[in-house]
């Protein structure tokens, strides 16, 4: 893949990185589909394989920008103080990538310190090698498709549109807030997809595939590369109710401008109906 003359370079150094780390998984998924028939299973290896793939970002974006720290799903938080981080998913989308299903992704982003309780996401790459995919974006530079410029969907229709989004698996509050808000939106929408993958949707949303995306309860390595795509591609993020509190949250809901205060007030509809049941439950 060629390397465009608009990168910085710190996003030189990333694109470099990610693109060698992702080859290393690439070779793994790969041998994941031939433990698909044994009785082991693949469990284990994909466990190594994602702490191997964390490892590595560490160790060489470690060598690029020896001041920086770093956020990792597996290795955590470097100590100390910092002004520049790497926020790293190493393999967003491990179910997937267990079970053969190419679509994962290495997810990388970029976050200044702006003041001393505040910080900014300022750029972010999220790399899907299986399908040679490579989404960047830098803060005023755009965001892009490998040499290719993004734009968020121009749709404005709720009955054309496409969403994504992300099934939560634990606390029942958020599980029934799902429900009610895809109850609520499904018979107004083209359709609601989940393919397991936080930062791909969001770099899918960047890419106009979807037209928005939303999920509750996200971790900031899930999530920073991404918000930086869909910002430059003309996007717009906001939390449920409309602040701008869901990179500490997790709680995201994106799209093209037109439609995501749509999607957004479905979302805060059924998040109101199951807090009004909760309340009602507790009265009796």
């Amino acid at each position: 893949m060629a390397v465009s003359p608009r990168l910085s370079p710190a996003m030189n150094v990333l694109h470099q990185v990610v693109q060698r780390v992702g080859r290393r998984l690439l070779r793994d998924f790969v041998e994941v589909e031939n433990l698909q028939v044994t009785s082991k299973g693949p469990g284990d290896f994909v466990s190594q394989a994602d702490m191997r793939a964390e490892q590595a970002l560490r160790e060489e974006l470690a060598r690029a920008r020896p001041g920086w720290a770093f956020l990792g799903e597996e290795g955590g938080q470097a100590p100390g103080d910092w002004e520049w981080r790497w926020v790293v998913d190493p393999l967003d989308g491990t179910t997937n990538f267990l079970h053969g299903i190419p679509h994962w992704a290495i997810s990388v982003g970029v976050e200044k310190r702006i003041a001393e309780d505040r910080t900014e996401l300022v750029a972010g790459c999220v790399y899907n090698p299986a399908g040679n995919e490579l989404f960047w974006a830098e803060k005023g530079m755009g965001a892009f498709l490998n040499d290719r410029r993004l734009r968020v969907s121009g749709r404005r229709d709720m009955m054309q549109a496409l969403f994504a989004t992300g099934i939560p698996f634990a606390k029942v509050q958020r599980k029934a807030e799902f429900s009610a808000t895809l109850a609520r939106l499904m018979p107004h929408v083209a359709g609601v997809r989940r393919f397991g993958s936080a930062a791909l949707d969001l770099a899918w949303v960047a890419a106009g595939r979807y037209d928005g995306y939303w999920e509750l309860g996200l971790n900031r390595w899930d999530i920073a590369a991404g918000l930086v795509l869909v910002r430059e591609a003309g996007g717009l993020i906001t939390d449920p109710a409309g602040g701008e509190n869901f990179y500490a949250s997790g709680d995201v809901v994106c799209g093209n401008p037109v439609l995501q205060p749509k999607l957004r007030e479905v979302l805060a509809e059924g998040m109101a109906a199951v807090e009004a049941a909760r309340a009602a439950v507790a009265k009796e």
